[in-house]
């Protein structure tokens, strides 16, 4: 009890006092014999309620700070708190309190005086000597000692103080004296400011070698001998007061005391406490920043042995797969083949067994009067049961009643053979020969059985060695004859298309040049049509005109689809064009690039057994098998052969089974071997009533026999013959040209219409007269230019040359007498009408009479990302180096570019944003700049563009998402710098996506070379007009639409929002400076993301526009 009394008895007083003036807010007087303040419950109370004054002075300048400074700071609470709130560390309070005897709130700043300190800061003075407006206590007419840096003066006693004031500036004259530790007195006001937390603000104490109060950069007036330092004088950037700054490698946990850092902690510029170091960093005593290279050497020792591993091993994923793969189909032929040779061996031991019997029945009859036929019947099937052929085929029209009744057995034996697999599907003997049918789908259970690879491929190669057995059997096997076996075994058909043209004529817009002239015509379906001619007689025009493209021409004439005036583009699904060059994806096999095409445009409700054998039986008759797992190659990487690659590109289009089926020279650099076996698999094609339509040039005499149409052009586009094969000859000879013993007829045709041979002058006929003889010769009608041509061309040289520069050679009408702007005028205007034309083409719609489902979009674009996945890991060296480069980026750049306090690192960051943009355009540019040949085809065949773009870009979602980490990794450990990792990881992601939109964009609209001159030069004239500091408002405007402005601010703030405290003031005058704003970190990122949409909408819209077709 007399405890509780005696301290009862030693607090009331300052209790009493406190509650006192937290009632009537009266200034705090203590008398300096007062020993009040030296109880610890009294400086509690008492620090209290200068920390409460001072905080409510935010109520005054909120609306202030948020109007004017709204741009670095977010909430003025927290900051304000972070800067000020001095509850954890008041004994500066105390301290204060008891150096000035209880008048230190008459001491302190005013709003007033505040809003001037502030006012002259802001207003870019900082370290002049007079950057404080003159006032009623520090002006030319007064100016006192309390005036001078690190001095304060307070009020008189009878005067009220409010902190709050905001208007006037309270007299503050008497009783001046050095400023208290913890707070700093500005040079031009007699009051103190405390100093926020991160600042060190002890007293000065004078340097008599310079001169300068220490640690601040003062000097005493002179001629005031009694003045003494004082305290702190300036807080402002870290430019301009640096030495009010808590030194790095210490920390200061209140605004007097400063700590040295210790053994395992690091202590930044401004700390106000020391951070633990990362275990494996480095942190000696008073350590200014962690040293955590060793993580970014880990990192990347980690990266460079798994991107060694994907260098050396990326194909090995692959070809494992194909492995399993090629071992499946190795067993499935090796079934087929074994059945083959049960069943041939079962045919025949039940042939001859038959015979046996019926032979001894003949020995115990008495008379026979029949004659036996049974012995040609054992001699057929054993011959029939010789390898390679077949002894159970199904039987061809025409044959015996007995064949037919074999037939129906064995039907019934098949259904027998299909149960037994859908009761045993692991049955490795699966299904043989006998039901390798494409009336699979009536008999085939739904289950297991044909889901497996195993016994699709069993399906496969048992309906090919059927058919090669039926070949066999029937050699010259015609049209009708193959529709009569489809229809015996339920083969799908094709629908037909029969071309005809109707004197189709050509003009070249802007020019008025007839490329093609009064061509009539028909191409037949189940028929081969060569399209021959010399060099510049429109065979290439002439296939174009055929698909309905003729861009910059004007078309005349009739062009008839099954007798009907449609447009053939409504037939696109069923439609196959091989194009002259080979565009074949060289980093996918030859079968991973005949499986695309067919998964493409067969049938979407096509089983997959079915695409099985139609892949299949094309590779077959090309003679692909050997090099079905090899890549087709690049010009970097050796491939197949020529020939082989060529055999690739007809079977792009050949394994979609096309009804129309159009070739622009496949025979190009073949051998003749390799020619003849190109032209069989396209008679076989054309025996299933494919319309086949081909440019060949001078083919050998072997070769020409195997076509059955063909078309003659001569220059300008003119026909001289059309028809059979076999009739040619018959007709140039009816016209006196007759191919001489030993010579190729195609070459000697060529020949005479190049003008190199002449026909016999018994002839009468010149090569110029050809095409008027044909169209004569059928009742063409002849243009009436041409017939007076005709005419005069014996007797007139100039008739002659009207003949020559007339529309039989496609020459310029009314060129006569054209100038060179003329002439440069009319090719304006040709470039200008295809431009147009494209562009047409490209959006014009028809509708679709192939009566063919293809896969919609949704089903494509899973089609393309796996074509693109095998792509992206065979390239997977390509990759590595492209990662390895980026890690050299970062580690060059952390090291090198190290974070600056003054500006948050952001020169670091410029280097970064030109960096990480130049080189990920670079490797974005690759996605759409090597396929753009591959597109063009493909889209022409009906493809989705959409899905197309779509996989790509999802693809490269990949390098999106590891880029970042990969530069990360190195940069953020070697720099260090105060944001966060995930802050510079999402800022990275966002520029990185931002700037491959935009390279799908250069790599669509420009060619390779300049498309990559376009991606060094964007990065870095872009970053220079985001940091110029001209005032200029078109440069202003300018840069605010440039994504690495964007970028470098979302850096430089995620990295400001790190410096509290003491670096307040820094980090307004930095971001006001480069015209930044704290609060756009998320507007940042949504503006590089919808920079990348729209970059993305933008390649998108260009490539469906300016695609060639």
């Amino acid at each position: 009890m007399g405890r509780r009394n005696s301290y009862f008895r030693g607090n009331f007083v300052p209790l009493f006092f406190v509650f006192i003036v937290l009632i009537f807010q009266q200034e705090i007087v203590i008398c300096q014999e007062d020993r009040s303040l030296d109880n610890p419950a009294a400086n509690r109370l008492y620090n209290q309620f200068v920390f409460d004054k001072i905080s409510n002075l935010t109520e005054v300048f909120e609306d202030d700070i948020k109007r004017e400074l709204g741009f670095c700071i977010t909430n003025v609470k927290e900051d304000y708190n972070e800067a000020f709130n001095f509850s954890t560390k008041p004994d500066f309070l105390n301290a204060c309190g008891k150096t000035t005897k209880g008048d230190m709130m008459q001491r302190i700043c005013t709003a007033a005086e505040v809003r001037i300190y502030f006012n002259g800061l802001l207003g870019g003075a900082k370290r002049a000597t007079n950057y404080l407006k003159p006032n009623k206590n520090c002006n030319l007419s007064s100016w006192m000692s309390g005036c001078e840096p690190g001095w304060a003066c307070r009020t008189a006693k009878d005067v009220k103080v409010d902190l709050k004031d905001d208007k006037n500036v309270p007299v503050r004259t008497q009783q001046c004296a050095p400023c208290c530790a913890g707070f700093f007195c500005p040079r031009g006001i007699t009051c103190m400011i405390p100093c926020p937390l991160g600042a060190y603000c002890p007293e000065a104490t004078l340097n008599r070698t310079t001169g300068l109060c220490d640690p601040y950069h003062y000097q005493l007036p002179s001629g005031q001998p009694n003045h003494t330092c004082g305290g702190a004088d300036i807080w402002a950037d870290i430019g301009s007061s640096s030495e009010v700054f808590c030194s790095a490698g210490s920390f200061c946990p209140s605004t007097i005391d400063k700590l040295p850092c210790t053994k395992g902690h690091y202590c930044r510029t401004g700390s106000t406490a020391e951070l633990d170091c990362f275990k494996l960093a480095t942190c000696n005593p008073r350590s200014t920043n962690q040293n955590i290279t060793a993580y970014g050497i880990m990192l990347f020792a980690g990266l460079g042995f798994l991107l060694i591993i994907l260098y050396n091993c990326s194909d090995q994923v692959l070809a494992t797969r194909e492995r399993r793969q090629a071992k499946s189909r190795e067993k499935a032929v090796q079934s087929v083949r074994d059945s083959q040779s049960r069943e041939k061996w079962k045919s025949a031991k039940d042939i001859a067994k038959k015979h046996a019997t019926e032979l001894q029945q003949s020995f115990s009859r008495t008379f026979s009067r029949r004659k036996s036929m049974k012995q040609p019947d054992l001699m057929r099937g054993l011959s029939q049961a010789k390898p390679g052929s077949d002894a159970a085929l199904p039987p061809m029209p025409g044959s015996s009643s007995d064949m037919k009744k074999g037939k129906k057995k064995e039907k019934n034996k098949l259904t027998e053979m299909l149960h037994d697999i859908e009761q045993n599907p692991e049955d490795p003997e699966g299904f043989n020969l006998e039901i390798g049918d494409k009336n699979i789908k009536k008999h085939a259970p739904k289950g297991k059985a044909l889901h497996t690879q195993s016994q699709m491929f069993r399906y496969a190669y048992g309906q090919i060695e059927k058919e090669k057995a039926m070949q066999e059997q029937n050699k010259n096997l015609t049209f009708s004859g193959v529709i009569s076996m489809a229809n015996d075994i339920d083969i799908r058909k094709r629908p037909t298309i029969e071309v005809a043209f109707k004197d189709l004529s050509i003009t070249l817009k802007g020019k008025n040049k007839h490329l093609m002239r009064c061509v009539t015509g028909k191409l037949s379906p189940g028929r081969v049509s060569a399209v021959m001619g010399p060099s510049g007689a429109g065979k290439t025009t002439f296939l174009t005109a055929l698909t309905g493209k003729a861009p910059g021409c004007t078309m005349s004439g009739m062009i008839l689809v099954n007798g009907k005036v449609e447009s053939i583009q409504s037939y696109k699904k069923i439609i196959g064009f091989v194009p002259q060059d080979d565009i074949v994806h060289g980093n996918l096999t030859v079968e991973e690039n005949l499986w695309f095409s067919a998964r493409c445009r067969l049938p979407a409700d096509l089983p997959k057994p079915e695409k099985v054998l139609v892949v299949e039986r094309v590779i077959e008759s090309l003679g692909l098998q050997h090099v079905r797992d090899s890549l087709v190659g690049t010009v970097e990487k050796r491939g197949i052969s020529g020939g082989q690659r060529k055999r690739v590109n007809v079977g792009l289009e050949m394994v979609m089974e096309p009804s129309l089926l159009i070739l622009d020279e496949p025979t190009s650099g073949l051998d003749s071997s390799s020619s003849q076996l190109l032209l069989r698999a396209l008679r076989r094609e054309a025996l299933e009533g494919v319309n086949i339509c081909m440019v060949v040039h001078q083919p050998s005499y072997t070769l020409f026999r195997m076509f059955d149409d063909l078309i003659l052009l001569a220059k300008g586009g003119l026909i001289c013959y059309q028809g059979p094969v076999k009739k040619v000859e018959e007709y140039f000879s009816s016209l006196g040209i007759v191919v001489p013993e030993r010579v190729n007829p195609p070459d000697y045709y060529i020949d005479i219409l190049e003008g190199i041979l002449k026909p016999s002058t018994s002839s009468g006929v010149t090569y110029k007269q050809l095409p008027v003889r044909w169209m004569l010769h059928n009742g063409y009608p002849v243009p009436m230019d041409m017939l007076k041509s005709i005419e005069g061309m014996a007797s007139s040289a100039s008739a002659e040359n009207s003949a020559h520069g007339g529309s039989a050679h496609g020459s310029v009408v009314g060129e006569d007498g054209t100038s060179f702007a003329g002439e440069f005028w009319q090719d304006v205007k040709a470039n200008v009408e295809i431009k147009k034309d494209n562009l047409q083409n490209n959006f014009s719609s028809s509708g679709d009479l192939s009566e063919r489902e293809v896969p919609g979009v949704y089903q494509q674009y899973r089609y393309f990302l796996g074509r693109l996945g095998k792509q992206r890991l065979r390239e997977a060296r390509t990759l590595a180096v492209d990662y390895l480069i980026l890690l050299l980026a970062g580690i060059c750049l952390g090291t090198l570019a190290k974070v600056s306090d003054e500006t948050f690192g952001a020169m670091g960051y410029t280097y970064t944003v030109i960096a990480v943009s130049l080189l990920c355009k670079i490797t974005a540019l690759r996605s759409f700049s090597l396929d753009k040949l591959h597109y063009w085809r493909e889209s022409r065949a009906g493809m989705s563009s959409l899905a197309y773009f779509l996989a790509k870009d999802t693809v490269d979602h990949f390098n999106t998402i590891v880029k970042p980490l990969v530069y990360l990794s190195m940069f953020y450990f070697f720099n260090n710098p105060r944001s966060t990792v995930t802050d510079n990881y999402v800022v990275l992601i966002c520029l990185v996506y931002c700037v491959t939109g935009i390279a799908y964009a250069l790599a669509i609209l420009f060619e390779p070379g300049p498309a990559q001159l376009w991606s060094v030069l964007l990065p870095v004239v872009l970053t220079l007009i985001a940091t110029s500091t001209n005032d200029n408002k078109i440069v202003d405007s300018i840069s605010e639409l440039c994504y690495t402005r964007w970028a470098l601010e979302a850096f430089v703030v995620s990295n400001a929002q790190r410096y509290k405290g003491v670096w307040l003031i820094t980090r307004c005058g930095s971001l006001m400076e480069n015209g930044y704003n704290i609060k756009h970190f998320p507007r940042c990122l949504i503006f590089l993301t919808l920079t990348g949409i729209l970059s993305r909408c933008a390649a998108f819209f260009c490539m469906v526009t300016f695609q060639k077709k």
